[in-house]
Protein backbone atom coordinates (compact mmCIF):
# COMPACT_ATOMS: atom_id res chain seq x y z
CA UNK A 1 0.00 0.00 0.00
CA UNK A 2 1.32 3.53 -0.96
CA UNK A 3 1.21 6.29 2.17
CA UNK A 4 -0.53 9.18 2.02
CA UNK A 5 1.73 12.38 2.35
CA UNK A 6 0.18 15.39 4.19
CA UNK A 7 0.97 18.45 2.72
CA UNK A 8 -0.92 21.04 5.35
CA UNK A 9 1.08 22.83 7.65
CA UNK A 10 -0.58 22.28 11.19
CA UNK A 11 1.07 25.73 12.55
CA UNK A 12 -0.22 28.16 9.61
CA UNK A 13 -2.93 30.98 10.54
CA UNK A 14 -5.69 29.21 8.51
CA UNK A 15 -5.14 25.82 10.19
CA UNK A 16 -5.57 27.67 13.39
CA UNK A 17 -8.42 29.19 12.57
CA UNK A 18 -10.22 26.24 11.19
CA UNK A 19 -9.22 24.23 14.74
CA UNK A 20 -10.84 26.56 16.93
CA UNK A 21 -13.90 27.07 14.74
CA UNK A 22 -14.61 23.33 14.83
CA UNK A 23 -13.95 23.00 18.19
CA UNK A 24 -16.65 25.80 18.80
CA UNK A 25 -18.68 22.33 17.00
CA UNK A 26 -17.33 20.03 19.16
CA UNK A 27 -18.72 21.56 22.44
CA UNK A 28 -22.04 21.68 20.65
CA UNK A 29 -22.00 18.25 20.40
CA UNK A 30 -21.08 17.62 23.34
CA UNK A 31 -23.97 20.01 25.00
CA UNK A 32 -26.29 18.09 22.77
CA UNK A 33 -25.24 14.59 24.21
CA UNK A 34 -25.18 15.61 27.43
CA UNK A 35 -28.60 16.92 27.62
CA UNK A 36 -29.54 13.75 25.61
CA UNK A 37 -28.31 11.42 28.10
CA UNK A 38 -29.68 13.10 31.63
CA UNK A 39 -32.65 11.32 31.34
CA UNK A 40 -36.16 12.82 33.11
CA UNK A 41 -36.24 15.85 35.35
CA UNK A 42 -34.17 16.20 38.58
CA UNK A 43 -37.75 15.32 40.10
CA UNK A 44 -38.58 12.11 38.42
CA UNK A 45 -35.14 10.64 38.76
CA UNK A 46 -35.45 11.43 42.61
CA UNK A 47 -38.69 9.21 42.54
CA UNK A 48 -36.71 6.78 41.14
CA UNK A 49 -34.02 6.17 43.76
CA UNK A 50 -36.52 6.58 46.39
CA UNK A 51 -38.15 3.05 45.09
CA UNK A 52 -34.52 2.07 45.43
CA UNK A 53 -34.54 1.41 41.49
CA UNK A 54 -32.03 2.13 39.61
CA UNK A 55 -31.76 4.92 36.72
CA UNK A 56 -31.43 3.27 33.08
CA UNK A 57 -28.26 4.45 32.24
CA UNK A 58 -27.27 2.78 35.34
CA UNK A 59 -28.80 -0.01 34.65
CA UNK A 60 -27.17 0.24 31.51
CA UNK A 61 -23.81 -0.02 32.79
CA UNK A 62 -24.39 -2.31 35.66
CA UNK A 63 -25.56 -5.39 32.75
CA UNK A 64 -22.53 -4.34 30.11
CA UNK A 65 -18.81 -6.25 31.03
CA UNK A 66 -16.74 -3.93 33.38
CA UNK A 67 -15.14 -1.17 30.40
CA UNK A 68 -17.04 -2.34 27.35
CA UNK A 69 -18.03 0.54 25.57
CA UNK A 70 -21.56 1.21 24.70
CA UNK A 71 -22.08 2.25 21.23
CA UNK A 72 -25.43 4.34 20.95
CA UNK A 73 -28.06 4.59 18.19
CA UNK A 74 -30.12 7.25 17.94
CA UNK A 75 -28.34 9.16 21.44
CA UNK A 76 -30.24 12.38 20.07
CA UNK A 77 -33.48 11.24 18.32
CA UNK A 78 -36.86 13.50 18.68
CA UNK A 79 -34.58 16.73 20.21
CA UNK A 80 -37.06 19.66 20.14
CA UNK A 81 -40.21 17.32 18.63
CA UNK A 82 -42.44 16.91 21.53
CA UNK A 83 -43.16 19.38 24.25
CA UNK A 84 -41.40 18.44 27.74
CA UNK A 85 -39.77 14.98 26.23
CA UNK A 86 -36.11 15.54 26.51
CA UNK A 87 -33.53 14.08 23.36
CA UNK A 88 -33.85 10.32 23.34
CA UNK A 89 -37.83 9.76 22.67
CA UNK A 90 -37.38 7.86 26.59
CA UNK A 91 -36.03 5.19 24.82
CA UNK A 92 -31.89 4.24 24.76
CA UNK A 93 -30.83 1.92 21.96
CA UNK A 94 -27.22 0.73 21.70
CA UNK A 95 -24.67 -2.54 20.99
CA UNK A 96 -22.78 -3.50 24.43
CA UNK A 97 -20.71 -6.34 25.72
CA UNK A 98 -22.43 -8.50 27.73
CA UNK A 99 -20.71 -11.97 29.45
CA UNK A 100 -18.36 -11.28 26.11
CA UNK A 101 -21.27 -11.44 23.96
CA UNK A 102 -22.34 -8.51 22.04
CA UNK A 103 -26.00 -7.20 22.48
CA UNK A 104 -28.44 -4.78 21.39
CA UNK A 105 -30.18 -2.94 24.66
CA UNK A 106 -33.67 -1.30 24.51
CA UNK A 107 -34.13 0.41 27.71
CA UNK A 108 -37.12 2.11 28.46
CA UNK A 109 -36.26 5.79 29.79
CA UNK A 110 -38.65 5.53 32.55
CA UNK A 111 -38.01 9.09 34.02
CA UNK A 112 -39.29 10.86 30.97
CA UNK A 113 -43.29 10.98 31.20
CA UNK A 114 -43.31 6.79 32.67
CA UNK A 115 -41.06 5.60 29.73
CA UNK A 116 -44.43 6.39 27.42
CA UNK A 117 -44.17 5.56 23.52
CA UNK A 118 -44.21 8.48 21.17
CA UNK A 119 -43.70 8.07 17.41
CA UNK A 120 -40.09 8.55 17.42
CA UNK A 121 -39.97 6.45 20.34
CA UNK A 122 -41.09 3.53 17.98
CA UNK A 123 -38.66 4.61 14.93
CA UNK A 124 -35.85 4.13 17.22
CA UNK A 125 -36.80 1.02 18.95
CA UNK A 126 -37.05 -0.62 15.23
CA UNK A 127 -34.29 0.82 13.71
CA UNK A 128 -31.97 -0.88 17.14
CA UNK A 129 -33.95 -4.10 15.90
CA UNK A 130 -33.07 -3.72 12.28
CA UNK A 131 -29.55 -3.50 13.32
CA UNK A 132 -29.51 -6.11 15.88
CA UNK A 133 -31.37 -8.48 13.25
CA UNK A 134 -28.67 -7.40 10.53
CA UNK A 135 -26.08 -8.36 12.77
CA UNK A 136 -27.94 -11.47 14.76
CA UNK A 137 -26.90 -9.99 18.02
CA UNK A 138 -29.27 -11.08 21.23
CA UNK A 139 -32.07 -8.36 22.06
CA UNK A 140 -31.89 -8.00 25.77
CA UNK A 141 -35.02 -5.17 26.62
CA UNK A 142 -35.51 -3.30 29.68
CA UNK A 143 -39.15 -2.49 29.93
CA UNK A 144 -40.96 0.45 32.18
CA UNK A 145 -43.57 2.00 29.43
CA UNK A 146 -47.14 3.05 30.24
CA UNK A 147 -47.86 2.30 26.90
CA UNK A 148 -48.67 4.66 23.58
CA UNK A 149 -48.89 7.95 24.14
CA UNK A 150 -52.58 8.68 22.50
CA UNK A 151 -52.37 12.36 21.24
CA UNK A 152 -49.70 11.02 19.03
CA UNK A 153 -51.71 7.72 18.26
CA UNK A 154 -51.34 8.02 14.12
CA UNK A 155 -47.31 7.72 14.53
CA UNK A 156 -47.23 4.96 16.99
CA UNK A 157 -49.97 2.08 16.21
CA UNK A 158 -51.26 1.65 13.02
CA UNK A 159 -48.13 1.83 10.18
CA UNK A 160 -45.00 -0.50 9.37
CA UNK A 161 -42.61 1.07 11.97
CA UNK A 162 -44.58 1.60 14.68
CA UNK A 163 -45.48 -0.42 17.90
CA UNK A 164 -47.03 -3.62 15.77
CA UNK A 165 -43.50 -3.66 14.05
CA UNK A 166 -41.52 -4.02 17.25
CA UNK A 167 -43.50 -7.20 18.05
CA UNK A 168 -43.17 -8.73 14.43
CA UNK A 169 -39.34 -8.18 14.83
CA UNK A 170 -39.35 -9.94 18.07
CA UNK A 171 -41.19 -12.70 16.58
CA UNK A 172 -39.42 -13.77 13.54
CA UNK A 173 -35.59 -12.82 15.52
CA UNK A 174 -36.62 -15.45 17.73
CA UNK A 175 -37.83 -17.80 15.02
CA UNK A 176 -34.19 -17.07 13.63
CA UNK A 177 -32.90 -18.42 16.74
CA UNK A 178 -31.56 -14.77 17.74
CA UNK A 179 -32.38 -14.62 21.71
CA UNK A 180 -35.40 -11.86 23.13
CA UNK A 181 -34.58 -11.02 26.32
CA UNK A 182 -36.47 -8.77 28.84
CA UNK A 183 -36.46 -7.30 31.73
CA UNK A 184 -39.64 -5.47 33.57
CA UNK A 185 -38.43 -3.15 35.72
CA UNK A 186 -41.67 -1.16 37.05
CA UNK A 187 -45.50 -1.05 35.40
CA UNK A 188 -45.23 -1.91 32.01
CA UNK A 189 -49.40 -1.39 29.76
CA UNK A 190 -50.22 -2.32 26.94
CA UNK A 191 -47.67 -2.88 24.53
CA UNK A 192 -45.31 -2.69 27.31
CA UNK A 193 -46.66 -5.80 28.50
CA UNK A 194 -46.31 -7.70 25.11
CA UNK A 195 -42.94 -6.68 24.18
CA UNK A 196 -42.00 -9.17 27.51
CA UNK A 197 -44.52 -11.43 26.75
CA UNK A 198 -43.14 -12.10 23.64
CA UNK A 199 -39.40 -12.59 24.65
CA UNK A 200 -38.22 -16.30 25.06
CA UNK A 201 -37.33 -15.52 28.79
CA UNK A 202 -38.55 -12.87 31.00
CA UNK A 203 -37.06 -11.76 34.66
CA UNK A 204 -39.29 -9.18 36.76
CA UNK A 205 -38.76 -7.70 39.89
CA UNK A 206 -40.40 -8.48 42.92
CA UNK A 207 -43.11 -5.65 44.23
CA UNK A 208 -41.26 -3.20 41.43
CA UNK A 209 -42.22 -4.92 38.14
CA UNK A 210 -45.91 -5.28 36.42
CA UNK A 211 -46.88 -6.09 33.51
CA UNK A 212 -51.06 -5.92 32.61
CA UNK A 213 -52.62 -5.20 28.80
CA UNK A 214 -54.73 -2.42 30.90
CA UNK A 215 -54.38 -0.79 33.85
CA UNK A 216 -56.78 -1.06 37.31
CA UNK A 217 -58.21 2.24 36.23
CA UNK A 218 -58.75 0.94 32.66
CA UNK A 219 -60.06 -2.34 33.88
CA UNK A 220 -62.33 -0.89 36.48
CA UNK A 221 -63.69 1.67 33.57
CA UNK A 222 -64.13 -1.07 31.33
CA UNK A 223 -65.34 -3.71 33.78
CA UNK A 224 -65.88 -2.70 36.96
CA UNK A 225 -63.43 -4.94 38.26
CA UNK A 226 -61.61 -3.72 41.32
CA UNK A 227 -57.92 -5.05 41.14
CA UNK A 228 -54.74 -3.24 42.06
CA UNK A 229 -51.29 -3.57 40.59
CA UNK A 230 -49.74 -7.05 42.29
CA UNK A 231 -53.01 -8.79 41.91
CA UNK A 232 -53.62 -7.93 38.42
CA UNK A 233 -49.89 -8.01 37.15
CA UNK A 234 -47.47 -8.42 39.81
CA UNK A 235 -43.88 -10.10 39.97
CA UNK A 236 -45.74 -13.13 42.16
CA UNK A 237 -48.72 -13.42 40.00
CA UNK A 238 -46.86 -13.64 36.79
CA UNK A 239 -44.18 -15.62 38.14
CA UNK A 240 -46.90 -18.33 40.42
CA UNK A 241 -50.30 -17.96 38.70
CA UNK A 242 -50.25 -16.68 34.61
CA UNK A 243 -46.46 -18.23 33.54
CA UNK A 244 -45.96 -15.12 31.65
CA UNK A 245 -42.92 -14.61 33.42
CA UNK A 246 -39.58 -16.65 33.81
CA UNK A 247 -37.28 -15.22 36.43
CA UNK A 248 -38.31 -13.16 39.53
CA UNK A 249 -35.36 -10.96 40.84
CA UNK A 250 -35.70 -9.06 44.35
CA UNK A 251 -34.15 -5.51 42.58
CA UNK A 252 -32.76 -4.26 39.82
CA UNK A 253 -29.03 -5.63 40.38
CA UNK A 254 -30.43 -9.37 40.94
CA UNK A 255 -32.05 -8.77 37.77
CA UNK A 256 -29.52 -7.72 36.15
CA UNK A 257 -26.99 -10.17 37.33
CA UNK A 258 -30.21 -12.93 36.23
CA UNK A 259 -29.76 -11.56 33.00
CA UNK A 260 -26.37 -11.64 32.67
CA UNK A 261 -26.85 -15.41 33.59
CA UNK A 262 -29.11 -16.03 30.76
CA UNK A 263 -26.42 -14.46 28.27
CA UNK A 264 -23.49 -16.57 29.29
CA UNK A 265 -25.49 -20.02 27.99
CA UNK A 266 -26.21 -18.17 24.70
CA UNK A 267 -23.99 -19.87 21.36
CA UNK A 268 -20.61 -18.45 21.93
CA UNK A 269 -20.04 -15.43 19.88
CA UNK A 270 -19.31 -16.44 16.29
CA UNK A 271 -15.31 -16.12 14.93
CA UNK A 272 -14.62 -12.90 12.76
CA UNK A 273 -14.88 -14.11 9.05
CA UNK A 274 -12.17 -11.33 7.85
CA UNK A 275 -8.39 -11.63 8.31
CA UNK A 276 -7.58 -9.26 11.06
CA UNK A 277 -4.13 -7.35 10.46
CA UNK A 278 -2.00 -5.32 13.11
CA UNK A 279 -3.43 -2.16 13.98
CA UNK A 280 -1.61 0.60 12.91
CA UNK A 281 -2.44 4.62 14.03
CA UNK A 282 -2.04 6.93 11.09
CA UNK A 283 0.98 8.53 10.90
CA UNK A 284 -0.82 11.77 11.63
CA UNK A 285 -3.25 12.81 14.01
CA UNK A 286 -6.81 12.78 14.13
CA UNK A 287 -7.34 15.67 16.07
CA UNK A 288 -5.47 17.55 13.27
CA UNK A 289 -8.95 16.62 11.03
CA UNK A 290 -10.59 19.73 12.73
CA UNK A 291 -7.79 21.95 11.20
CA UNK A 292 -8.19 20.69 8.00
CA UNK A 293 -12.30 22.03 7.34
CA UNK A 294 -12.52 25.85 6.39
CA UNK A 295 -15.70 27.46 8.44
CA UNK A 296 -16.72 28.52 5.07
CA UNK A 297 -18.52 25.94 3.51
CA UNK A 298 -17.89 27.23 0.18
CA UNK A 299 -14.40 26.08 0.56
CA UNK A 300 -13.60 22.45 -0.53
CA UNK A 301 -11.60 19.98 2.02
CA UNK A 302 -9.32 18.01 0.49
CA UNK A 303 -10.25 14.55 0.98
CA UNK A 304 -6.82 12.42 0.95
CA UNK A 305 -5.45 14.66 4.07
CA UNK A 306 -8.79 13.01 5.74
CA UNK A 307 -7.87 10.03 5.05
CA UNK A 308 -4.12 10.21 6.16
CA UNK A 309 -5.59 10.66 10.00
CA UNK A 310 -8.24 7.81 9.62
CA UNK A 311 -6.33 4.84 7.92
CA UNK A 312 -4.05 2.32 9.71
CA UNK A 313 -0.46 3.81 8.67
CA UNK A 314 -2.24 6.22 6.70
CA UNK A 315 -2.00 4.06 4.09
CA UNK A 316 -4.44 3.41 0.97
CA UNK A 317 -3.94 0.96 -1.95
CA UNK A 318 -6.04 3.25 -4.27
CA UNK A 319 -7.85 1.85 -7.50
CA UNK A 320 -7.56 3.99 -11.03
CA UNK A 321 -5.72 7.49 -9.19
CA UNK A 322 -5.52 9.03 -12.20
CA UNK A 323 -9.27 8.49 -13.52
CA UNK A 324 -12.41 9.91 -12.20
CA UNK A 325 -10.35 11.95 -9.70
CA UNK A 326 -13.40 13.29 -7.80
CA UNK A 327 -13.96 9.98 -6.23
CA UNK A 328 -11.24 8.59 -4.15
CA UNK A 329 -11.28 4.35 -4.27
CA UNK A 330 -9.21 2.26 -2.73
CA UNK A 331 -8.19 -0.86 -0.20
CA UNK A 332 -7.48 0.12 3.68
CA UNK A 333 -7.41 -0.86 7.03
CA UNK A 334 -9.27 0.43 10.11
CA UNK A 335 -7.82 -0.79 13.24
CA UNK A 336 -6.58 -4.23 11.42
CA UNK A 337 -10.08 -4.42 9.55
CA UNK A 338 -10.06 -4.47 5.79
CA UNK A 339 -12.31 -2.07 4.30
CA UNK A 340 -12.61 -0.55 0.69
CA UNK A 341 -13.04 3.17 0.54
CA UNK A 342 -15.55 5.14 -1.54
CA UNK A 343 -14.52 8.78 -0.82
CA UNK A 344 -15.80 12.08 -2.17
CA UNK A 345 -13.24 14.86 -3.27
CA UNK A 346 -15.49 17.17 -5.16
CA UNK A 347 -18.08 16.92 -7.60
CA UNK A 348 -19.19 14.16 -9.22
CA UNK A 349 -18.63 13.08 -13.06
CA UNK A 350 -19.48 10.49 -15.30
CA UNK A 351 -15.83 9.12 -14.87
CA UNK A 352 -16.12 8.66 -10.68
CA UNK A 353 -19.50 7.10 -10.91
CA UNK A 354 -17.88 4.42 -13.36
CA UNK A 355 -14.64 3.78 -11.67
CA UNK A 356 -16.91 3.69 -8.14
CA UNK A 357 -19.19 0.93 -9.72
CA UNK A 358 -16.21 -1.15 -10.81
CA UNK A 359 -14.81 -0.94 -7.43
CA UNK A 360 -17.66 -1.71 -5.70
CA UNK A 361 -18.26 -4.75 -7.66
CA UNK A 362 -14.79 -5.70 -6.71
CA UNK A 363 -15.19 -5.50 -3.14
CA UNK A 364 -18.51 -7.75 -3.46
CA UNK A 365 -16.19 -10.36 -4.87
CA UNK A 366 -13.84 -10.30 -2.58
CA UNK A 367 -16.09 -9.86 0.83
CA UNK A 368 -14.56 -6.28 1.53
CA UNK A 369 -16.61 -3.91 3.27
CA UNK A 370 -17.20 -0.38 2.41
CA UNK A 371 -17.02 2.70 3.83
CA UNK A 372 -18.40 6.08 2.13
CA UNK A 373 -16.89 8.81 2.62
CA UNK A 374 -19.12 12.16 1.55
CA UNK A 375 -18.08 15.65 0.98
CA UNK A 376 -19.85 16.16 -2.53
CA UNK A 377 -21.93 18.78 -3.36
CA UNK A 378 -23.29 16.35 -6.20
CA UNK A 379 -23.05 15.28 -9.63
CA UNK A 380 -21.96 17.70 -12.04
CA UNK A 381 -24.32 18.99 -14.25
CA UNK A 382 -24.61 20.65 -17.74
CA UNK A 383 -24.77 19.55 -21.45
CA UNK A 384 -21.56 18.12 -21.88
CA UNK A 385 -21.99 15.88 -18.95
CA UNK A 386 -25.53 14.75 -19.99
CA UNK A 387 -24.18 14.00 -23.71
CA UNK A 388 -21.78 12.11 -22.38
CA UNK A 389 -24.05 9.63 -20.04
CA UNK A 390 -23.98 10.93 -16.61
CA UNK A 391 -27.51 9.58 -15.88
CA UNK A 392 -26.13 6.34 -17.13
CA UNK A 393 -23.21 6.28 -15.34
CA UNK A 394 -24.60 7.57 -12.28
CA UNK A 395 -26.82 5.17 -12.60
CA UNK A 396 -24.22 2.53 -12.70
CA UNK A 397 -22.77 3.53 -9.37
CA UNK A 398 -25.83 3.64 -7.49
CA UNK A 399 -27.20 -0.11 -9.01
CA UNK A 400 -23.69 -1.23 -7.66
CA UNK A 401 -24.06 0.27 -4.72
CA UNK A 402 -27.82 -0.92 -4.06
CA UNK A 403 -26.92 -4.19 -5.26
CA UNK A 404 -23.93 -4.82 -3.13
CA UNK A 405 -24.36 -7.29 0.54
CA UNK A 406 -21.17 -6.77 1.68
CA UNK A 407 -21.18 -3.83 5.43
CA UNK A 408 -21.77 -0.99 4.10
CA UNK A 409 -21.33 2.49 5.96
CA UNK A 410 -21.67 6.52 5.14
CA UNK A 411 -20.03 8.85 7.22
CA UNK A 412 -21.05 12.71 5.76
CA UNK A 413 -18.06 15.10 6.32
CA UNK A 414 -19.23 17.76 4.48
CA UNK A 415 -21.41 18.53 1.77
CA UNK A 416 -23.53 15.62 0.81
CA UNK A 417 -26.71 16.89 -2.03
CA UNK A 418 -28.76 15.83 -4.25
CA UNK A 419 -28.16 12.70 -5.94
CA UNK A 420 -25.66 12.12 -4.59
CA UNK A 421 -26.55 11.97 -1.06
CA UNK A 422 -28.15 8.68 -2.55
CA UNK A 423 -25.32 7.46 -4.87
CA UNK A 424 -23.04 7.69 -1.59
CA UNK A 425 -25.40 5.10 -0.01
CA UNK A 426 -27.70 7.65 1.50
CA UNK A 427 -30.39 6.61 4.76
CA UNK A 428 -32.67 5.37 1.62
CA UNK A 429 -30.27 2.86 0.57
CA UNK A 430 -29.68 1.40 4.08
CA UNK A 431 -26.63 1.55 4.97
CA UNK A 432 -25.44 -0.70 8.08
CA UNK A 433 -24.63 2.51 9.63
CA UNK A 434 -25.23 6.27 8.64
CA UNK A 435 -23.14 8.81 10.60
CA UNK A 436 -22.50 12.57 10.58
CA UNK A 437 -19.54 14.88 11.55
CA UNK A 438 -20.76 18.02 13.15
CA UNK A 439 -19.19 19.33 9.63
CA UNK A 440 -22.03 18.10 7.64
CA UNK A 441 -25.11 19.02 6.03
CA UNK A 442 -27.27 17.21 3.23
CA UNK A 443 -30.00 17.81 1.62
CA UNK A 444 -31.57 18.16 -1.71
CA UNK A 445 -29.53 21.47 -2.38
CA UNK A 446 -28.28 23.76 -0.19
CA UNK A 447 -29.63 26.74 1.21
CA UNK A 448 -28.30 29.32 -1.05
CA UNK A 449 -29.46 27.47 -3.99
CA UNK A 450 -33.11 26.86 -2.72
CA UNK A 451 -33.38 30.40 -2.18
CA UNK A 452 -32.21 30.93 -5.67
CA UNK A 453 -33.76 28.30 -7.36
CA UNK A 454 -37.26 29.27 -5.58
CA UNK A 455 -37.04 33.19 -6.54
CA UNK A 456 -36.25 32.49 -9.42
CA UNK A 457 -39.53 30.13 -10.10
CA UNK A 458 -41.48 33.03 -8.23
CA UNK A 459 -39.98 35.60 -10.69
CA UNK A 460 -40.98 33.18 -13.99
CA UNK A 461 -44.53 32.94 -12.48
CA UNK A 462 -44.91 37.02 -12.28
CA UNK A 463 -43.54 37.44 -15.69
CA UNK A 464 -46.09 34.75 -17.00
CA UNK A 465 -49.20 36.48 -14.97
CA UNK A 466 -47.73 39.82 -15.94
CA UNK A 467 -47.44 41.06 -12.83
CA UNK A 468 -44.54 43.92 -11.82
CA UNK A 469 -41.27 42.63 -11.13
CA UNK A 470 -39.54 42.98 -7.53
CA UNK A 471 -37.38 45.80 -5.92
CA UNK A 472 -33.70 43.74 -5.10
CA UNK A 473 -34.92 44.29 -1.49
CA UNK A 474 -38.18 41.77 -1.75
CA UNK A 475 -35.85 39.34 -3.39
CA UNK A 476 -34.13 39.33 -0.76
CA UNK A 477 -36.52 39.69 1.88
CA UNK A 478 -38.40 36.77 0.01
CA UNK A 479 -35.24 34.50 0.17
CA UNK A 480 -34.09 34.83 3.71
CA UNK A 481 -36.51 32.91 5.09
CA UNK A 482 -35.73 29.95 2.57
CA UNK A 483 -32.26 30.05 3.37
CA UNK A 484 -33.08 29.35 6.88
CA UNK A 485 -35.39 26.97 6.46
CA UNK A 486 -32.97 25.35 4.28
CA UNK A 487 -29.96 25.97 6.63
CA UNK A 488 -31.98 24.48 9.54
CA UNK A 489 -32.78 21.14 7.44
CA UNK A 490 -29.31 19.82 6.31
CA UNK A 491 -27.95 20.20 9.89
CA UNK A 492 -26.76 16.86 11.70
CA UNK A 493 -29.06 17.75 14.44
CA UNK A 494 -32.08 17.96 12.08
CA UNK A 495 -31.09 14.52 10.55
CA UNK A 496 -30.41 13.19 13.85
CA UNK A 497 -33.48 14.52 15.43
CA UNK A 498 -36.06 12.58 12.91
CA UNK A 499 -33.14 9.41 13.12
CA UNK A 500 -32.61 9.89 9.31
CA UNK A 501 -28.70 9.09 10.62
CA UNK A 502 -27.23 6.78 13.65
CA UNK A 503 -25.35 9.50 15.28
CA UNK A 504 -23.31 12.26 15.03
CA UNK A 505 -19.83 11.50 15.88
CA UNK A 506 -16.77 13.63 16.26
CA UNK A 507 -14.03 12.74 13.72
CA UNK A 508 -11.16 11.43 16.68
CA UNK A 509 -14.38 8.97 17.50
CA UNK A 510 -14.57 7.19 14.12
CA UNK A 511 -11.57 4.98 13.96
CA UNK A 512 -12.96 3.55 17.07
CA UNK A 513 -16.71 3.44 16.03
CA UNK A 514 -15.71 1.88 12.84
CA UNK A 515 -13.87 -0.69 14.53
CA UNK A 516 -16.73 -1.72 16.84
CA UNK A 517 -19.04 -1.43 13.92
CA UNK A 518 -16.88 -3.96 11.46
CA UNK A 519 -16.47 -6.30 14.31
CA UNK A 520 -20.07 -6.98 14.78
CA UNK A 521 -20.09 -7.24 10.81
CA UNK A 522 -17.45 -9.36 10.29
CA UNK A 523 -19.22 -11.98 12.96
CA UNK A 524 -22.00 -12.73 10.64
CA UNK A 525 -21.99 -14.89 7.29
CA UNK A 526 -21.31 -13.38 4.16
CA UNK A 527 -24.51 -12.66 1.74
CA UNK A 528 -23.38 -13.57 -1.89
CA UNK A 529 -24.20 -10.13 -4.09
CA UNK A 530 -26.37 -10.91 -7.18
CA UNK A 531 -25.73 -7.04 -9.17
CA UNK A 532 -28.81 -5.26 -11.11
CA UNK A 533 -28.64 -4.58 -14.71
CA UNK A 534 -25.94 -1.60 -16.07
CA UNK A 535 -27.51 0.41 -18.69
CA UNK A 536 -24.44 0.45 -20.93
Amino acid sequence: MSVLTSLVSTSSDEFTRNRAAYLEQIAELKTRRTAASVGGSEKARALHKRRGQLLPRERISALLDPGSPFLEFGHMAGEGLYEGVPPGATVITGVGMVQGRACMLIVNEATVKGGTMFGMTTKRHTRAQQFAWQHRLPCITMVQSGGGFLPDLANIFPDEGHAGSIMYNQVRMSAEGIAQIAIVHGPSTAGGAYIPALCDEVVIIRNQGAMFLGSPQLVYAATKEVSDVESLGGALMHSTISGVTDHMAENDSHALAITRDIVARLEPRPALRWPLAPAQPPRYDPSEIYGLFSADRRVPNDTREILARLLDGSELQEFKPLYGETLICGFANIHGYPIGILASNGVMFPESAVKGAHFMEMCCKRDVPLLFLVDTPGFMVGTTVERAGIAKHGAKFMTAMASANVPKYTIITGASYAAAYMAMCGRGFAPHCMMMWPTAHAGLMGPDQAATTLSMVRETIQKREGTSSWTPEERAAYEAPIRQEFTDFVSPYNYARNLWCDMVIEPTETREVMALLLDLAGRTKPIPTRMGVFRM
